[in-house]
């Protein structure tokens, strides 16, 4: 590979959604290793629906280790518990929510979206400042695009704008290619939690799954 022009991108990085948090007493204790096990750009909290003090002092546990790690942390929705948890940003579900939190995050915090489902709504987002998209999550029914259409809504967006893309994978195989098609993040939640393995060595196939495309795609590139 010639060493004349640098790759156009750095490598991408994995984005880790929590299960469900209840008692995060399991997570806190887990986090630290799983972190350090992989590299790991940011945490998703997602918390379960309950009185707003008690996802504030969740939020406010989990992110010293989070953030101890060189990770961010982020809040699955509730932009509104994220400046006095401490957390670094909100993940928001579609352009209303997303313009309704930016003027409580903007500047110092991290506003992402996900629920785009067209490419005029994709626009919208990177418009509005959004920090980054999330292609290819659940809508709430369960249903998601194909992986190979996930995939070509990355490389779109890859090409022509500005903002990290996240894809999000539910399996070795997605990461793998969503990565070679210009993520700069691959968000994984399920995939690694109910992995027989455990989360460790979930994780760790992952991050080489997502490492591995960045660098064929680099190599064809060289």
């Amino acid at each position: 590979m010639s060493n004349k022009s640098p790759p156009p991108r750095p490598a991408p990085r994995l984005y880790l959604a929590t299960p469900v948090v209840d008692d995060p007493a399991s997570l806190l204790a887990e986090l630290p290793a799983l972190l350090a096990a992989a590299d790991v750009a940011a945490v998703l909290v997602r918390l379960k629906e309950t009185d707003q003090r008690t996802m504030i002092s969740r939020v406010k546990a989990l992110a010293p280790i989070v953030q101890n790690a060189g990770a961010a942390l982020l809040v699955d929705g509730h932009p509104e518990i994220v400046a006095r948890g401490g957390a670094d940003g909100a993940h928001l579900p579609g352009i209303a929510a997303l313009k309704e939190a930016m003027p409580s995050l903007k500047p110092d915090r991290i506003a992402g979206v996900g629920g785009l489902t067209t490419r005029h709504h994709s626009m919208d987002a990177g418009e509005i400042g959004a920090d980054y998209l999330l292609f290819g999550e659940p809508d709430a029914n369960g249903q998601r695009p194909s992986a190979q259409a996930i995939a070509e809504r990355l490389d779109w967006w890859a090409e022509l704008f500005e903002p990290p893309c996240v894809g999000f994978a539910t399996s070795f195989e997605e990461a793998h290619d969503f990565a070679a098609s210009g993520a700069d993040f691959v968000l994984v939640g399920d995939l690694v939690w109910a992995d027989s393995r455990g989360p460790k060595a979930a994780l760790i196939e992952a991050d080489a799954a997502i490492k591995r495309a960045f660098t064929a795609v680099a190599a064809g590139q060289g």
